[in-house]
Protein backbone atom coordinates (compact mmCIF):
# COMPACT_ATOMS: atom_id res chain seq x y z
CA UNK A 1 0.00 0.00 0.00
CA UNK A 2 1.51 3.39 -1.01
CA UNK A 3 2.06 6.13 1.53
CA UNK A 4 1.21 9.83 1.40
CA UNK A 5 2.66 12.83 3.17
CA UNK A 6 -0.24 15.21 3.65
CA UNK A 7 -1.38 18.47 5.13
CA UNK A 8 -4.96 18.68 6.34
CA UNK A 9 -7.14 21.02 8.37
CA UNK A 10 -9.30 19.99 11.31
CA UNK A 11 -12.66 21.44 12.35
CA UNK A 12 -10.97 24.18 14.40
CA UNK A 13 -8.87 25.39 11.50
CA UNK A 14 -5.60 23.87 12.71
CA UNK A 15 -3.24 22.46 10.08
CA UNK A 16 -2.08 18.89 10.62
CA UNK A 17 0.94 17.39 8.82
CA UNK A 18 1.47 13.66 8.89
CA UNK A 19 1.91 10.50 6.85
CA UNK A 20 -0.74 7.87 6.04
CA UNK A 21 -0.96 4.70 3.97
CA UNK A 22 -3.79 4.65 1.41
CA UNK A 23 -4.62 2.85 -1.84
CA UNK A 24 -5.04 6.09 -3.81
CA UNK A 25 -6.04 9.74 -3.46
CA UNK A 26 -9.73 8.92 -2.99
CA UNK A 27 -8.88 6.43 -0.28
CA UNK A 28 -6.66 9.03 1.44
CA UNK A 29 -9.45 11.63 1.38
CA UNK A 30 -11.94 9.07 2.75
CA UNK A 31 -9.62 8.13 5.60
CA UNK A 32 -9.03 11.80 6.48
CA UNK A 33 -12.75 12.54 6.26
CA UNK A 34 -13.44 9.80 8.81
CA UNK A 35 -10.91 11.53 11.07
CA UNK A 36 -12.74 14.86 10.51
CA UNK A 37 -9.85 16.30 8.51
CA UNK A 38 -9.97 18.13 5.17
CA UNK A 39 -7.07 17.49 2.78
CA UNK A 40 -5.04 20.56 1.76
CA UNK A 41 -2.19 19.00 -0.24
CA UNK A 42 -0.26 15.76 -0.42
CA UNK A 43 2.71 13.97 -1.94
CA UNK A 44 3.11 10.26 -2.54
CA UNK A 45 6.11 8.53 -0.94
CA UNK A 46 7.52 5.06 -1.33
CA UNK A 47 8.53 4.20 2.19
CA UNK A 48 10.18 0.98 3.23
CA UNK A 49 7.65 -0.87 5.34
CA UNK A 50 8.51 -3.52 7.86
CA UNK A 51 7.38 -6.99 6.92
CA UNK A 52 5.26 -8.31 9.75
CA UNK A 53 5.71 -12.02 10.35
CA UNK A 54 4.18 -14.30 12.96
CA UNK A 55 7.66 -15.71 13.62
CA UNK A 56 8.86 -12.25 14.64
CA UNK A 57 5.93 -11.51 16.93
CA UNK A 58 6.32 -13.64 20.09
CA UNK A 59 3.38 -15.54 21.53
CA UNK A 60 3.60 -13.39 24.65
CA UNK A 61 2.87 -10.32 22.52
CA UNK A 62 -0.16 -12.06 21.00
CA UNK A 63 -1.37 -13.06 24.46
CA UNK A 64 -1.06 -9.42 25.54
CA UNK A 65 -2.94 -8.36 22.39
CA UNK A 66 -5.87 -10.68 23.13
CA UNK A 67 -5.90 -9.99 26.87
CA UNK A 68 -5.82 -6.20 26.34
CA UNK A 69 -8.75 -6.26 23.91
CA UNK A 70 -10.71 -8.61 26.19
CA UNK A 71 -10.28 -6.15 29.07
CA UNK A 72 -11.12 -2.98 27.15
CA UNK A 73 -14.18 -4.54 25.52
CA UNK A 74 -15.35 -5.83 28.91
CA UNK A 75 -14.96 -2.32 30.32
CA UNK A 76 -17.11 -0.80 27.59
CA UNK A 77 -14.20 0.96 25.83
CA UNK A 78 -14.70 1.12 22.02
CA UNK A 79 -12.57 -1.27 20.00
CA UNK A 80 -10.80 1.50 18.09
CA UNK A 81 -9.75 3.27 21.28
CA UNK A 82 -8.53 0.02 22.78
CA UNK A 83 -6.40 -0.68 19.71
CA UNK A 84 -5.02 2.85 19.76
CA UNK A 85 -4.01 2.47 23.41
CA UNK A 86 -2.31 -0.83 22.63
CA UNK A 87 -0.46 0.72 19.69
CA UNK A 88 0.86 3.53 21.88
CA UNK A 89 1.82 1.31 24.84
CA UNK A 90 3.49 -1.61 23.04
CA UNK A 91 7.28 -1.91 23.27
CA UNK A 92 7.53 -4.15 20.20
CA UNK A 93 7.98 -2.14 16.94
CA UNK A 94 6.40 -4.88 14.81
CA UNK A 95 3.39 -5.07 17.10
CA UNK A 96 3.08 -1.28 16.95
CA UNK A 97 3.14 -1.44 13.12
CA UNK A 98 0.58 -4.25 13.11
CA UNK A 99 -1.86 -2.51 15.46
CA UNK A 100 -1.37 0.82 13.63
CA UNK A 101 -2.36 -0.87 10.36
CA UNK A 102 -5.46 -2.34 12.03
CA UNK A 103 -6.40 1.07 13.44
CA UNK A 104 -6.06 2.71 10.02
CA UNK A 105 -8.26 0.11 8.33
CA UNK A 106 -10.93 0.20 11.04
CA UNK A 107 -10.94 4.01 10.92
CA UNK A 108 -11.96 3.84 7.26
CA UNK A 109 -14.86 1.49 8.01
CA UNK A 110 -13.21 -1.91 7.57
CA UNK A 111 -14.23 -4.61 10.05
CA UNK A 112 -11.63 -6.03 12.41
CA UNK A 113 -11.76 -9.49 10.82
CA UNK A 114 -11.16 -8.09 7.31
CA UNK A 115 -8.31 -5.94 8.61
CA UNK A 116 -6.74 -9.02 10.21
CA UNK A 117 -7.02 -11.02 6.98
CA UNK A 118 -4.34 -8.75 5.48
CA UNK A 119 -1.83 -10.34 7.88
CA UNK A 120 -2.27 -14.12 7.40
CA UNK A 121 1.15 -14.85 8.89
CA UNK A 122 -0.02 -13.35 12.19
CA UNK A 123 -3.76 -14.08 12.20
CA UNK A 124 -4.49 -17.53 10.77
CA UNK A 125 -7.84 -18.81 9.46
CA UNK A 126 -8.95 -19.84 12.95
CA UNK A 127 -8.26 -16.40 14.42
CA UNK A 128 -10.01 -14.46 11.66
CA UNK A 129 -12.98 -16.85 11.53
CA UNK A 130 -13.49 -16.55 15.30
CA UNK A 131 -13.26 -12.75 15.15
CA UNK A 132 -15.77 -12.70 12.30
CA UNK A 133 -18.14 -14.89 14.31
CA UNK A 134 -17.63 -12.66 17.35
CA UNK A 135 -18.48 -9.57 15.31
CA UNK A 136 -21.68 -11.20 14.09
CA UNK A 137 -22.78 -12.40 17.54
CA UNK A 138 -21.43 -9.50 19.60
CA UNK A 139 -19.21 -11.83 21.67
CA UNK A 140 -15.80 -10.40 20.78
CA UNK A 141 -14.81 -10.18 24.43
CA UNK A 142 -15.38 -13.92 24.91
CA UNK A 143 -13.51 -14.69 21.67
CA UNK A 144 -10.46 -12.71 22.78
CA UNK A 145 -10.54 -14.39 26.20
CA UNK A 146 -10.62 -17.84 24.57
CA UNK A 147 -7.84 -16.91 22.14
CA UNK A 148 -5.62 -15.67 24.99
CA UNK A 149 -6.07 -19.00 26.80
CA UNK A 150 -5.46 -20.95 23.61
CA UNK A 151 -2.23 -19.11 22.79
CA UNK A 152 -1.06 -19.69 26.37
CA UNK A 153 -1.78 -23.40 25.94
CA UNK A 154 0.07 -23.45 22.60
CA UNK A 155 3.04 -21.75 24.25
CA UNK A 156 3.07 -24.38 27.01
CA UNK A 157 2.90 -27.20 24.45
CA UNK A 158 5.77 -25.66 22.47
CA UNK A 159 7.83 -25.38 25.66
CA UNK A 160 7.18 -29.06 26.46
CA UNK A 161 8.20 -30.11 22.96
CA UNK A 162 11.35 -28.01 23.15
CA UNK A 163 12.20 -29.48 26.54
CA UNK A 164 11.59 -33.00 25.22
CA UNK A 165 13.97 -32.52 22.27
CA UNK A 166 16.66 -30.37 23.90
CA UNK A 167 18.27 -32.97 26.16
CA UNK A 168 18.62 -35.80 23.60
CA UNK A 169 19.81 -33.32 20.96
CA UNK A 170 22.53 -31.94 23.23
CA UNK A 171 23.67 -35.40 24.34
CA UNK A 172 23.65 -36.76 20.77
CA UNK A 173 25.72 -33.79 19.57
CA UNK A 174 28.18 -34.33 22.42
CA UNK A 175 28.47 -38.06 21.70
CA UNK A 176 28.98 -37.37 17.99
CA UNK A 177 31.70 -34.82 18.75
CA UNK A 178 33.50 -37.23 21.12
CA UNK A 179 33.24 -40.04 18.55
CA UNK A 180 34.79 -38.00 15.74
CA UNK A 181 37.50 -36.60 18.01
CA UNK A 182 38.53 -40.06 19.15
CA UNK A 183 38.36 -41.65 15.71
CA UNK A 184 40.19 -38.87 13.88
CA UNK A 185 42.74 -37.66 16.45
CA UNK A 186 43.08 -40.01 19.43
CA UNK A 187 42.84 -43.52 17.97
CA UNK A 188 45.31 -42.93 15.08
CA UNK A 189 47.95 -41.89 17.63
CA UNK A 190 47.39 -45.11 19.56
CA UNK A 191 47.30 -47.37 16.49
CA UNK A 192 51.03 -47.05 15.80
CA UNK A 193 51.76 -47.97 19.43
CA UNK A 194 49.41 -50.96 19.28
CA UNK A 195 50.92 -52.22 15.99
CA UNK A 196 54.44 -52.00 17.46
CA UNK A 197 53.50 -54.76 19.87
CA UNK A 198 53.61 -57.18 16.94
CA UNK A 199 50.94 -59.42 18.32
CA UNK A 200 47.57 -60.78 17.30
CA UNK A 201 45.01 -58.12 18.11
CA UNK A 202 41.55 -58.87 19.56
CA UNK A 203 38.63 -58.53 17.17
CA UNK A 204 37.27 -55.48 18.96
CA UNK A 205 40.64 -53.71 18.60
CA UNK A 206 40.73 -54.54 14.88
CA UNK A 207 37.18 -53.21 14.58
CA UNK A 208 38.23 -49.98 16.32
CA UNK A 209 41.24 -49.52 14.00
CA UNK A 210 39.13 -50.20 10.89
CA UNK A 211 36.44 -47.82 12.10
CA UNK A 212 39.04 -45.11 12.76
CA UNK A 213 40.58 -45.60 9.30
CA UNK A 214 37.16 -45.36 7.68
CA UNK A 215 36.26 -42.17 9.59
CA UNK A 216 39.64 -40.55 8.75
CA UNK A 217 39.27 -41.49 5.08
CA UNK A 218 35.61 -40.60 4.59
CA UNK A 219 34.82 -38.05 7.33
CA UNK A 220 33.53 -35.58 4.71
CA UNK A 221 30.96 -38.13 3.54
CA UNK A 222 29.88 -38.99 7.07
CA UNK A 223 29.18 -35.30 7.70
CA UNK A 224 28.19 -34.23 4.20
CA UNK A 225 25.67 -36.95 3.33
CA UNK A 226 23.39 -36.33 6.37
CA UNK A 227 23.52 -32.55 5.80
CA UNK A 228 22.80 -32.91 2.08
CA UNK A 229 19.99 -35.37 2.82
CA UNK A 230 18.47 -32.95 5.35
CA UNK A 231 18.58 -30.08 2.86
CA UNK A 232 17.16 -32.23 0.06
CA UNK A 233 14.33 -33.62 2.18
CA UNK A 234 13.48 -30.14 3.49
CA UNK A 235 13.31 -28.80 -0.07
CA UNK A 236 11.18 -31.73 -1.24
CA UNK A 237 8.77 -31.23 1.66
CA UNK A 238 8.32 -27.56 0.73
CA UNK A 239 7.72 -28.08 -3.00
CA UNK A 240 6.12 -31.53 -3.25
CA UNK A 241 2.81 -32.39 -1.60
CA UNK A 242 3.47 -36.16 -1.78
CA UNK A 243 6.80 -35.76 0.00
CA UNK A 244 5.11 -33.61 2.66
CA UNK A 245 2.41 -36.26 3.15
CA UNK A 246 5.04 -39.02 3.53
CA UNK A 247 7.04 -36.91 5.98
CA UNK A 248 3.93 -36.24 8.08
CA UNK A 249 3.14 -39.97 8.04
CA UNK A 250 6.66 -40.73 9.30
CA UNK A 251 6.25 -38.18 12.12
CA UNK A 252 3.10 -39.97 13.27
CA UNK A 253 4.66 -43.43 13.12
CA UNK A 254 8.26 -42.90 14.20
CA UNK A 255 9.34 -44.92 17.24
CA UNK A 256 8.82 -43.22 20.61
CA UNK A 257 8.01 -39.77 19.20
CA UNK A 258 5.11 -40.70 16.88
CA UNK A 259 2.41 -41.23 19.53
CA UNK A 260 3.32 -37.95 21.23
CA UNK A 261 3.11 -36.06 17.93
CA UNK A 262 -0.29 -37.62 17.20
CA UNK A 263 -1.68 -36.75 20.63
CA UNK A 264 -0.37 -33.17 20.36
CA UNK A 265 -2.05 -32.72 16.96
CA UNK A 266 -5.31 -34.16 18.24
CA UNK A 267 -5.24 -31.87 21.27
CA UNK A 268 -4.72 -28.88 18.96
CA UNK A 269 -7.53 -29.99 16.65
CA UNK A 270 -10.10 -30.55 19.41
CA UNK A 271 -9.23 -27.22 21.03
CA UNK A 272 -9.63 -25.33 17.74
CA UNK A 273 -12.81 -27.20 16.84
CA UNK A 274 -14.36 -26.52 20.27
CA UNK A 275 -13.58 -22.79 20.09
CA UNK A 276 -15.02 -22.36 16.62
CA UNK A 277 -18.09 -24.48 17.33
CA UNK A 278 -18.88 -22.57 20.55
CA UNK A 279 -18.53 -19.31 18.59
CA UNK A 280 -21.37 -20.37 16.29
CA UNK A 281 -19.36 -21.61 13.30
CA UNK A 282 -20.90 -24.62 11.55
CA UNK A 283 -19.40 -28.09 11.96
CA UNK A 284 -18.46 -28.36 8.28
CA UNK A 285 -16.75 -24.96 8.31
CA UNK A 286 -14.92 -25.94 11.50
CA UNK A 287 -13.60 -29.04 9.76
CA UNK A 288 -12.56 -27.10 6.65
CA UNK A 289 -10.51 -24.67 8.74
CA UNK A 290 -9.15 -27.47 10.93
CA UNK A 291 -7.76 -29.25 7.87
CA UNK A 292 -5.54 -26.22 7.22
CA UNK A 293 -4.28 -25.57 10.75
CA UNK A 294 -3.62 -29.02 12.26
CA UNK A 295 -0.16 -28.90 10.69
CA UNK A 296 -0.18 -32.47 9.39
CA UNK A 297 -1.31 -33.64 5.96
CA UNK A 298 -2.26 -37.12 7.17
CA UNK A 299 -4.52 -35.82 9.94
CA UNK A 300 -5.82 -33.18 7.52
CA UNK A 301 -6.90 -36.00 5.19
CA UNK A 302 -8.72 -37.64 8.11
CA UNK A 303 -10.56 -34.37 8.76
CA UNK A 304 -11.48 -34.20 5.08
CA UNK A 305 -12.90 -37.75 5.22
CA UNK A 306 -14.93 -36.83 8.33
CA UNK A 307 -16.27 -33.73 6.59
CA UNK A 308 -17.31 -35.77 3.53
CA UNK A 309 -19.11 -38.34 5.70
CA UNK A 310 -20.97 -35.63 7.63
CA UNK A 311 -21.93 -33.97 4.33
CA UNK A 312 -23.37 -37.30 3.21
CA UNK A 313 -25.61 -37.44 6.29
CA UNK A 314 -23.48 -39.36 8.79
CA UNK A 315 -23.56 -38.24 12.42
CA UNK A 316 -20.50 -36.52 13.86
CA UNK A 317 -19.69 -39.33 16.30
CA UNK A 318 -20.03 -42.13 13.72
CA UNK A 319 -17.91 -40.18 11.23
CA UNK A 320 -15.10 -39.81 13.75
CA UNK A 321 -15.47 -43.49 14.69
CA UNK A 322 -14.97 -44.65 11.09
CA UNK A 323 -11.59 -42.89 10.89
CA UNK A 324 -10.15 -45.45 13.36
CA UNK A 325 -7.96 -42.69 14.82
CA UNK A 326 -9.70 -41.66 18.03
CA UNK A 327 -9.73 -43.94 21.12
CA UNK A 328 -13.08 -45.24 22.50
CA UNK A 329 -13.14 -42.78 25.42
CA UNK A 330 -12.86 -39.81 23.06
CA UNK A 331 -15.56 -41.22 20.78
CA UNK A 332 -17.91 -41.61 23.76
CA UNK A 333 -17.28 -37.98 24.76
CA UNK A 334 -18.10 -36.80 21.25
CA UNK A 335 -21.24 -38.95 21.09
CA UNK A 336 -22.48 -37.61 24.44
CA UNK A 337 -21.75 -34.03 23.39
CA UNK A 338 -23.59 -34.51 20.11
CA UNK A 339 -26.66 -36.03 21.79
CA UNK A 340 -26.83 -33.39 24.55
CA UNK A 341 -26.05 -30.39 22.34
CA UNK A 342 -22.88 -29.60 24.32
CA UNK A 343 -20.36 -30.71 21.71
CA UNK A 344 -18.01 -27.82 22.46
CA UNK A 345 -17.73 -28.82 26.14
CA UNK A 346 -17.18 -32.46 25.19
CA UNK A 347 -14.43 -31.46 22.77
CA UNK A 348 -12.73 -29.41 25.49
CA UNK A 349 -12.82 -32.54 27.67
CA UNK A 350 -11.20 -34.40 24.78
CA UNK A 351 -8.51 -31.73 24.61
CA UNK A 352 -7.89 -32.16 28.34
CA UNK A 353 -7.62 -35.91 27.81
CA UNK A 354 -5.00 -35.51 25.07
CA UNK A 355 -3.19 -32.76 26.98
CA UNK A 356 -2.77 -35.05 29.97
CA UNK A 357 -1.68 -37.90 27.73
CA UNK A 358 0.98 -35.68 26.13
CA UNK A 359 2.33 -34.64 29.54
CA UNK A 360 2.54 -38.25 30.70
CA UNK A 361 4.12 -39.39 27.42
CA UNK A 362 6.76 -36.64 27.49
CA UNK A 363 7.73 -37.54 31.05
CA UNK A 364 7.96 -41.23 30.17
CA UNK A 365 9.98 -40.47 27.04
CA UNK A 366 12.46 -38.34 28.96
CA UNK A 367 12.80 -41.09 31.54
CA UNK A 368 13.47 -43.62 28.74
CA UNK A 369 15.90 -41.48 26.71
CA UNK A 370 18.30 -40.73 29.56
CA UNK A 371 19.30 -44.35 30.31
CA UNK A 372 19.44 -45.18 26.58
CA UNK A 373 21.88 -42.34 25.92
CA UNK A 374 23.87 -43.26 29.01
CA UNK A 375 24.24 -46.83 27.74
CA UNK A 376 25.31 -45.59 24.29
CA UNK A 377 27.95 -43.23 25.67
CA UNK A 378 29.17 -45.82 28.16
CA UNK A 379 29.40 -48.55 25.50
CA UNK A 380 31.43 -46.29 23.21
CA UNK A 381 33.88 -45.42 25.98
CA UNK A 382 34.21 -49.05 27.11
CA UNK A 383 34.87 -50.17 23.51
CA UNK A 384 37.65 -47.63 22.99
CA UNK A 385 39.28 -48.17 26.39
CA UNK A 386 39.09 -51.95 26.12
CA UNK A 387 40.43 -51.94 22.56
CA UNK A 388 43.47 -49.87 23.56
CA UNK A 389 44.25 -51.24 27.01
CA UNK A 390 43.62 -54.94 26.38
CA UNK A 391 46.68 -55.40 24.08
CA UNK A 392 48.82 -53.35 26.48
CA UNK A 393 47.70 -55.56 29.36
CA UNK A 394 48.51 -58.72 27.39
CA UNK A 395 52.01 -57.48 26.61
CA UNK A 396 52.63 -56.51 30.22
CA UNK A 397 51.41 -59.93 31.34
CA UNK A 398 53.88 -61.67 29.01
CA UNK A 399 56.74 -59.47 30.18
CA UNK A 400 55.83 -60.13 33.80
Amino acid sequence: MPGFNFKAMDAKGRVVSNRMDANNLEDLEARLHNMELDLINFSEVKAKTKKISAKKIPRQEMITFCFHLEQVLGSGVPLLEGLSDLRDSSDNPLMQSLVAALVEDITTGTSLSLAMEKFPQVFDDVFTSLIRAGEQTGNLQVIFANMAETIKWQDEMAAKTKKMLMYPTMVFTLVLGIFFFMMIFLVPQLVSFIKMMDMELPIYTVALINTSDFVVEYWYLLLGVPIASFVGISFAIRVNSTARYMFDWVKLNIWLFGPIVEKTIMARFTNIFAMMYSAGITVLECLVISEKVVGNKVVGKVMEDVRDMISDGESISSSFKKTMVFPPLVLRMIAVGESTGALDKSLLNVRYFYDREVKDSVEKLQSAIEPILTVVVGSLMVWIILSVLAPVYDVMSEVG
